[in-house]
């Protein structure tokens, strides 16, 4: 293998000749093979706009050649838009703060800055990774940008996806509205409701969180990109900050905010909570519905069987025929990862110490992949389940007129101990509640049976006067 000899402040190592990254990259490749992940790709995307955001401000300051920062500015747009996501060689677990994954972006723009300019990856008279590329800067306030800047743009795509399973729930919300069945709390028998009263609310639910995860969203907003080592701007132009954040605003296509207090920024990773959590809890929902869809769907023959979700593969290697809720299963497993993500962010959040908090890496990595396994799993929960579903309506049907309780539209007219007799001679004898409210003729025929009619239990009504007045 052809190399390329290059030299830091440790001393000198033999780079691959054919590698955008340099030394310093090298040093942590050898230094952390811990899990064979690499940094998201939303992550160096992030960093590329960076890049080429603080060229753009250095330029217009006068604090770079313009020739140098527009050959800056190429490379970091190539950078962003993916094109050299394989030199990004460092494993996620790394250097506090991120000072790795930070250099190995200096080196790759550095080095296809230096091919731009006429001269040899390792030329570094032409670009310099510390002294040209990362001009003004330090990881200290890059690293948190790039992090909030990646998590913003991600979470913008799970709320794309969240978006499509809110309408497939919506959707047969209103497809399943007129059929009735039991409602169960406590898993047991529950007054009426209607199938599609239940979906509603799943698409409900999904609301709610999307709400949740634009809140994160507007919380990371608020960047300390220019605070530099400590957060007091050491080496940056004055105008630096606010240039360099409004160039970045324009090429992410998103609202970003200078903070007024870099020293908070700094010390602060408040925003990376607020996304983990909100990921946590949608995917604590998630689990919920998931679980939900599982116990409607069991069966066929000695389960609830109410659903009837698609079948997307065989369920058993020895029970012939045998179709599994997949796609409930493989929701509920992300939801349970995100919970685990949130911890750990947790832990990395609270444990910065004075001016800086090193434990970054392991926030973005845990927020980013949060949000890609949800953003992905929320798809194809939609697509290939929740739009698929169908009902059971005899089942349904069934289960609408067994219910025990049933016996509480009663309540208002004979009272709860006099239903209670009814539901318990149910219990007794396997008759529904219904037949033998008629049998005891507490009240007029045709008035018992639109007392008890299931469908009217699942919204509110006015007791029925003319049957309180017959119960007196």
């Amino acid at each position: 293998m052809k190399t390329r000899m290059e030299k830091d402040s440790l001393g000198e190592k033999q780079v691959p000749a054919g590698v955008y990254y340099g030394i310093q990259t090298l040093r942590a490749v050898e230094n952390y093979p811990i899990s064979g992940l690499r940094a998201h790709p939303m992550l160096i995307r992030a960093m590329g706009m960076i890049k080429k955001a603080a060229a753009m401000a250095n330029r217009e300051l006068k604090l770079l050649d313009a020739k140098l920062a527009n050959a800056i500015e190429k490379a970091a747009d190539e950078v962003l838009a993916g094109k050299h996501n394989d030199q990004f060689v460092v494993d996620v677990y790394q250097a506090g703060a991120g000072v790795s994954f930070h250099m190995n972006a200096n080196e790759v723009i550095a080095n296809r800055a230096i091919e731009m300019l006429g001269g040899a990856r390792g030329n570094y008279e032409l670009c310099h990774p510390n002294d040209h590329v990362n001009f003004g800067q330090s990881t200290n306030d890059v690293f948190p940008t790039a992090m909030r800047l990646s998590a913003i743009l991600l979470l913008g795509e799970t709320l794309q996806s969240l978006a499509l399973l809110e309408k497939s729930f919506a959707r047969k919300g209103k497809e399943f509205d007129p059929i009735l069945k039991s409602g169960r709390t406590h898993l047991m028998d529950a007054v009426p409701v209607r199938m599609g009263q239940e979906f509603a609310a799943y698409a409900t639910a999904m609301r709610r969180c999307a709400t949740e995860l634009e809140h994160a969203r507007d919380v990371l907003r608020e960047l300390g990109l220019g605070g530099s080592a400590v957060g007091t701007g050491v080496n940056t132009h004055p105008q630096y900050q606010k240039l360099a954040v409004r160039h970045l605003s324009k090429i992410a296509g998103e609202e970003l905010i200078p903070t007024e207090d870099l020293r908070y920024a700094m010390q602060s990773n408040l925003a990376m909570a607020v996304a983990a959590s909100s990921l946590r809890n949608l995917g604590l929902e998630l689990i919920r519905i998931s679980n939900d869809l599982r116990l409607l769907a069991s069966g066929p023959n000695t389960g609830l069987a109410e659903l009837f979700i698609p079948a997307l593969q065989p369920g058993s290697s020895i029970m012939p025929g045998k179709i599994n809720p997949v796609m409930a299963e493989l929701t509920a497993m992300v939801g349970f990862q995100t919970a685990g993500a949130d911890l750990a962010t947790a832990m990395a959040v609270q444990a910065g110490q004075l001016e800086l908090n090193v434990m970054m890496p392991a926030m973005s990595w845990n927020v980013l992949h949060s949000a890609e396994i949800l953003k992905n799993t929320l798809r194809v929960l939609a697509e290939k389940c929740i739009d698929g579903i169908t009902v059971n309506k005899d089942r349904c049907q069934f289960y609408a007129n067994a219910t025990l309780s049933i016996a509480a539209a009663l309540n208002p007219y004979i009272g709860y101990a006099a239903a209670a007799e009814i539901a318990k001679e149910s219990v007794k004898t396997g008759r529904t509640v219904t037949e033998i409210a008629l049998e005891r003729k507490l009240l007029d025929e045709k008035l018992m049976r639109e007392i008890l009619d299931p469908y009217r239990m699942t919204e509110p009504a006015p007791p029925l006067e003319g049957a309180r007045k017959k119960a007196k």
